[in-house]
């Protein structure tokens, strides 16, 4: 079973690179906190994969996140505080997993690498 984490970020937002790059980390480590202790053994073991991608706006990434929600993933939604570039409260990113590449690909498959 090959297992991996996927951040997705918003295009629309022009978030610049830092600010990308911490959204990430929010998403990452907030869905890595709700995965189980299995799930994340399995996952570090095989080098805890990791993928970037855009999605094009909030619509989408609202979308994505209830499908997760539904299948049950590891997930977590960043919502910015509001202390740099974005208004409160905008949703951000989302971090999936680590769950199967089959469960995540059926969902993130079509998206583009950051």
């Amino acid at each position: 079973m090959v297992l991996k984490q996927v951040i997705l970020l918003r295009r629309d937002l022009g978030m610049s690179l830092g600010k990308l790059i911490s959204q990430s980390c929010h998403a990452a480590v907030g869905a890595y906190s709700q995965a189980s202790a299995k799930s994340i053994a399995a996952w570090e073991k095989k080098g805890a994969k990791k993928i970037a991608l855009f999605v094009p706006d909030g619509k989408e990434l609202n979308s994505i996140y209830s499908i997760v929600k539904t299948m049950n993933l590891p997930s977590y939604m960043v919502q910015d505080a509001g202390h740099t570039e974005l208004a409160p409260g905008t949703r951000t990113a989302l971090g999936i997993g680590p769950a199967t590449t089959a469960e995540i690909d059926k969902i993130t498959g079509d998206l583009s690498l950051v």
